[in-house]
């Protein structure tokens, strides 16, 4: 918590000021009890009617003064919480965004999730709380003291014994109930989790029937989550009860004790009433004050968990890489992997071992392997979305650890496995690699994805709206779109990492035909399962549990690896794979 503290140093005037107004409202409160005690021992007994109508004017006042101070410190209040708020949720998003895959991983999105929206809340209402309370509810408990002590030091005594009893029913509340609290932030992410699947997973959850099944999961979830409160809220629920029978106690002291005062013309009637309202504002305090230990409580372990990712480092960095000067020339591999090997963190097996590969520019390049075998992997370091553990990348003769990010992924055009696009137009997605692409441009990288012909039937073409991941598209013509979009800006190297999963055979193959014929000199590495898709490469890369179990072009691969020949026989009869 205190590592954000200087989220503050922004709002000083807001930190500063909203307090102060906060302290002369409580001022003007514990002015109220004794303007009431005049009304009671000089108008009302006196039967003074204007002396009771110029202090019902003089409270009037008070309380119209004391509101517009709560008005002006909850004004500060909402400046500060909601600025402290916005600043820190910008800083965490663009953190976030700056973690490279590994880090993602560790924590998982749906926590990220949570703590970038319900813990940046619950920091805000810790803020906004500081700001009104934290000054004057102690004040409260201190001012109604000293005032207590000014009408009758015997009968304060009273107070002195009743606020340590009260403080201490606070305190051993408190002690138990604070824990679930935290707690209770780690079960919120197992509900977003659960959520999260439940929502991208829906069509899957739907084919399978398990609609009942996950509905048992999140209830269990939510079952958890309710176990919780309700065991927190049992301990908490004997806070009013134990404050009120102490005070109540404390104002019988008072009525009796000063009863006795009144009847010896030390006190008088007014003083009681007003000791009795001290006593009164002292319990409210104290609760007061153990509701901000609760907040700070939850601020606490909120602010815990924000820290915990904004002092995460990024594992991949551009950080002090200067503009890299290619200097190329035909000799230089597009590409090369030198022994490199890889590890994810955690994981006590390479996922890559010994990679050895020289890619030519304009060169195509079919990956292809069994399920685990590292595909994925493998065309993830050339981007660096992750580092070699072992070994170097290089792109155009330079260690890619070399270049800042724009450039060296500014060269490269990523299709991911799955088809992500984004709420806008159509126009806005195919305008991420190249913001200033024209519609020619555009169509050109539609034509070439196969993507043209479904495009223009859309009754309004590149204006399309998309809606959240493309909802409102097939899988096809998304994974054509995300194809598309790489390729809008003409990268100089091509990834397509197993992106046409969703394509029937005949788009599959003239998509195949399109990029051979119409990118020339691009560098195409093309991630596949499908022997019938890398077959037409320049060279194949077969990988089997993370090593290269051959390179070559397809007719070579089929009569000396045993890898690819075991993967095209089961897809294709013998005569079609030898063809």
């Amino acid at each position: 918590m205190r590592k954000l503290m200087h989220y503050l140093k922004g709002f000083r005037k807001e930190v500063l000021l909203g307090p102060l107004f906060k302290l002369t409202e409580a001022i003007f409160e514990l002015i109220v009890p004794l303007v009431m005690a005049r009304i009671i021992d000089n108008g009302i007994r006196g039967n003074n009617t204007g002396y009771i109508l110029r202090m019902g004017g003089v409270l009037v006042l008070l309380g119209v003064t004391g509101l517009l101070c709560a008005l002006v410190c909850q004004y500060f209040a909402a400046r500060a919480s909601q600025g402290v708020g916005t600043v820190l949720r910008n800083d965490l998003f663009r953190h976030i965004n700056s973690l490279s895959y590994a880090e993602i991983d560790q924590i998982g999105t749906p926590s990220l999730l949570t703590r970038l929206i319900n813990d940046v809340n619950q920091l805000q209402l810790a803020v906004a709380m500081l700001i009104r309370l934290v000054i004057r509810a102690p004040f409260l408990v201190l001012g109604s003291t000293v005032m207590a002590m000014l009408i009758d030091l015997r009968l304060s005594l009273i107070f002195l014994a009743a606020a340590p009893l009260i403080a201490g029913v606070i305190y051993l509340i408190m002690s138990r109930s604070i824990p679930f609290y935290r707690i209770t932030q780690k079960l919120l992410d197992r509900v977003s989790l659960i959520t999260r699947e439940n929502l991208s997973g829906a069509r899957v959850i739907r084919a399978f029937s398990r609609q009942g099944a996950e509905q048992e999961r999140f209830r269990e979830a939510a079952s958890d989550i309710e176990r919780t409160a309700v065991r927190v809220g049992k301990i908490s629920a004997l806070l009013n009860p134990a404050t009120s029978v102490i005070v109540n106690l404390a104002i019988i002291a008072i009525i009796w004790f000063g009863g006795l005062q009144v009847d010896s013309g030390r006190l008088t009637q007014g003083e009681i009433t007003a000791l009795v309202s001290y006593m009164t504002q002292i319990m409210l305090a104290l609760i007061v004050i153990a509701n901000l230990v609760v907040i700070f409580t939850k601020a606490s372990a909120c602010g815990t968990r924000v820290s915990e990712v904004l002092e995460l480092t990024p594992s991949v960095t551009d950080v002090g890489n200067a503009a890299v000067s290619v200097q190329a020339d035909a000799q230089t591999p597009k590409v090369s992997f030198e022994n490199v090997s890889f590890a994810y963190a955690g994981s006590q097996e390479n996922a890559l071992e010994g990679i050895q590969l020289s890619v030519r520019p304009g060169e195509t390049i079919g990956v292809i392997g069994g399920t685990g075998s590292g595909k994925s992997t493998f065309v993830n370091l050339i981007p660096r979305f992750y580092d070699a553990t072992a070994g170097c990348v290089r792109i155009d003769g330079a260690d890619v650890k070399a270049y800042p990010f724009a450039q060296l992924r500014g060269r490269i055009g990523v299709v991911p496995q799955k088809a992500v696009l984004f709420a806008g137009t159509l126009r806005e997605n195919m305008q991420w690699r190249k913001a200033d692409a024209t519609d020619a441009e555009i169509y050109h990288a539609l034509e070439i994805a196969q993507a043209a012909e479904f495009v223009n039937k859309l009754p309004e073409g590149l204006d399309t709206m998309l809606q959240q991941g493309g909802g409102n598209l097939s899988g096809g013509q998304r994974q054509r779109l995300t194809i598309a979009r790489a390729l809008v800006g003409s990268p100089q190297i091509l990834i397509l990492d197993d992106s046409a999963s969703a394509l029937d055979f005949a788009t599959d193959a003239a998509l195949r035909q399109s990029l051979r014929r119409q990118t020339r000199g691009m560098t195409v590495f093309m991630v596949s399962q499908r022997a019938g898709t890398v077959r037409a490469a320049d060279r194949i890369v077969v990988l089997d549990d993370g090593r290269i179990a051959g390179v070559g072009p397809h007719h070579e691969l089929f009569e000396t690896c045993a890898v690819y020949r075991e993967i095209c026989l089961s897809q294709m009869n013998a005569e079609e794979a030898a063809g």
